[in-house]
């Protein structure tokens, strides 16, 4: 991490990646990239359905395979990149018969380095395979929730999840979160951790990084107007008013309150729930 001297106000504190011991190449592979819109909070009809987004440097979107469907080929490492839309390090990758694509790579991934995709590759950190031939207690990322469906567990700057038991056509995964999830055992994983773990102890330092990353202000629902948040009003500086914490929707939130519907359909999956409220 770089951390800066507090010359200024907004340089007091701040600290970033420095990515030039890690990045290899400054600009993408142009067959493997598009353009894009970015949804910025709305759904398809502009209505705002995620608050505090919007804004930010217009970016480049990059074609990651999460499929795993080249099995039993090798590839190499040929560069590592650094992605806008994701904190984890992304790399091109190049298969023994001449295909390039992008990948999200593991911790500690340099260029040269070469992995394979295969039901039998050996544990070895950025190998593909399912999980039912991952032993217990590995660490794995890149997690698919059924085969063939693509990667969608893990993928964050210096996530992962761990192989903690296998059981009747499953395998159970201890997420980031602390839940216990029951994911099939046909499904891929790639062994390791996410890469650029330091991702999380960067310090914005001053406002004006957060709007160039299309993060929008929050502003706090005590200082609202009541017609505006459940906890607004009242004369000078109030707190909430209201024994239970809630949304400004009105849903419950924070403090350990249960959000999560009764009747979800992935409620049978889980074996452990996350712990919540205070540590």
């Amino acid at each position: 991490m770089k951390r800066y001297k507090p010359t200024t106000k907004s340089r007091r504190m701040t600290s970033h990646v420095e990515y030039r011991k890690f990045v290899t190449a400054s600009e993408p592979i142009k067959a493997l990239t598009k353009g894009f819109r970015r949804a910025n909070g709305r759904n398809n009809t502009g209505r705002i359905t995620t608050r505090h987004k919007g804004g930010g440097h217009k970016r480049l979107f990059r074609d990651i395979d999460f499929t795993y469907n080249k099995v039993n080929i090798p590839f190499t490492v040929k560069t590592v990149e650094y992605d806008p839309n994701r904190s984890g390090f992304i790399g091109l990758i190049a298969f023994k018969d001449g295909e390039r694509r992008y990948a999200l790579l593991p911790k500690n991934a340099k260029v040269g380095d070469s992995y394979i995709t295969a039901e039998d590759a050996p544990i070895v950190a950025g190998n593909k395979l399912p999980l039912k031939n991952i032993t217990v207690g590995t660490f794995v990322y890149n997690v698919e929730l059924k085969h063939g469906g693509g990667a969608k567990i893990a993928r964050s700057g210096g996530n992962y999840v761990e192989v903690i038991a296998k059981d009747a056509g499953y395998v159970d995964l201890k997420m980031p979160s602390s839940e216990v999830r029951k994911v099939p055992e046909n499904a891929w994983a790639t062994i390791g951790e996410v890469s650029n773990d330091e991702n999380r102890l960067i310090n914005l330092g001053k406002a004006g990084r957060s709007r160039w990353l299309g993060i929008r202000p929050t502003v706090r629902g005590t200082a609202m107007n009541p017609v505006d948040h459940p906890y607004g009003g009242g004369e000078g500086r109030q707190g909430r008013g209201r024994r239970r914490a809630i949304s400004i929707y009105g849903k419950p939130t924070g403090k350990g309150q249960k959000s999560r519907r009764a009747k979800k359909y992935s409620n049978k999956f889980i074996v452990r729930r996350r712990k919540v409220g205070k540590k």
